[in-house]
């Protein structure tokens, strides 16, 4: 069969999803359309054909330009003929969804998260779910990352037809495996996520800030490309001594193996946080939000803590709290992480679904 995978970016596809890819090419013709990027050349040498879509604007909201992004995939559909198309990300999702309908091609949509589009009520909430309701009319599936999300899509009338539950993206635990949890003269936070302030880049800062004066055996490191205008703040902090900035970490294993805790207070409308997943996996506790898409994957006080959203002052109770811990307390929080992943959040789930979609599809 020919598969057609629409994305909004190379590092998600690669990064989460490889063995899915690893798993379609053995007998199947697989090609992704997204714009160019690192990882391409990476997917390509596994052998998948590589459409370049360079229309595509993450966070654009011009009309003409979207008009435009409708009409390649029809371009798109019409030249390499799928038998079926998996999306991912609200644009592609609704778009190329549009284009699949036109054409009957059967295709599975998969909800990552909602997006403060969607999230935050107003006009632009109104006009997207109008869209997304155009997008998942004939979809074969929708896939949904967290409950929450699910609910909401459906309360608003979103989804008409066969929808599922994925544990996120799942983890790939042969490749994320337990390290040995450090044990150094140092305790290492690690901040991995997109630098913007949705993800509690503003909160991570203040604990750091307040943390390294109190506890000077402590280091806050930060990975991750900067999508909004922190680099000058990235840039001073890690001069005072204060952060250490890694930018986007490519094997982020290296941040993982000397991480004593990883800390998430995002507030950004996740689908299930790949980050969360991985540092379980490895055997890392977790600090995060308790919010959809992080809530599911920490018990609060087994395998991790719980902060209020948007409060610095809660992480650096939280943290505080975490630094109060003995040693094997610490260690015993990151192993429970991992038995916890291992039991609900294997990315084995999610490619078996998939592949099931493939079947269902002939």
């Amino acid at each position: 069969m020919k598969v057609l995978i629409l994305a909004n970016n190379d590092v998600g596809l690669y990064k989460f999803r490889k063995e899915l890819l690893e798993e379609l090419i053995k007998e199947n013709k697989v090609y992704i359309c997204l714009p160019n990027g690192e990882f391409v050349k990476d997917m390509v040498n596994m052998g998948v054909k590589f459409i370049p879509c360079e229309l595509l604007d993450r966070h654009g909201t011009n009309p003409f330009k979207e008009l435009q992004l409708i009409s390649f995939y029809e371009k798109v559909l019409k030249e390499y003929k799928p038998d079926i198309v998996f999306t991912y990300t609200i644009k592609p999702n609704v778009y190329g969804g549009m284009a699949c309908s036109k054409y009957k091609i059967p295709y599975v949509v998969n909800i990552t998260g909602l997006g403060t589009a969607v999230e935050n009520d107003g006009i632009m909430q109104k006009i997207t779910l109008i869209l997304y309701k155009m997008g998942l009319k004939s979809a074969q599936k929708v896939f949904f990352q967290n409950t929450e999300n699910q609910n909401f899509m459906l309360n608003h009338n979103v989804v008409k037809g066969k929808y599922d539950l994925l544990p996120g993206s799942g983890v790939n635990l042969k490749q994320y495996k337990v390290m040995e949890y450090p044990n150094t003269d140092t305790i290492d936070f690690v901040f991995i996520a997109r630098v913007m302030k949705e993800k509690g880049i503003d909160q991570y800062l203040d604990a750091a800030k307040y943390i390294r004066k109190k506890f000077p055996n402590t280091r806050f490191h930060v990975c991750g490309a900067c999508e909004q205008d922190y680099q000058s703040t990235l840039d001073s902090l890690t001069q005072q001594g204060i952060i250490q900035y890694h930018g986007l970490v490519k094997d982020i294993a290296v941040i993982y193996r000397i991480s004593s805790c990883t800390i998430h207070p995002t507030y950004y409308p996740e689908g299930l946080s790949n980050v969360l997943l991985e540092s379980c996996a490895c055997a890392r506790p977790i600090i995060t939000t308790n919010r959809a898409g992080c809530r599911e994957i920490v018990d609060d006080g087994v395998n991790g803590f719980v902060v209020k959203e948007k409060d610095s002052q809660d992480l650096i109770e939280k943290i505080e709290k975490f630094l109060a811990q003995p040693y094997e307390t610490r260690k015993n929080m990151g192993l429970a992480g991992r038995k916890k992943v291992e039991r609900e959040f294997s990315r084995q789930i999610v490619v078996d679904k998939y592949m099931k979609e493939i079947k269902e599809s002939r």
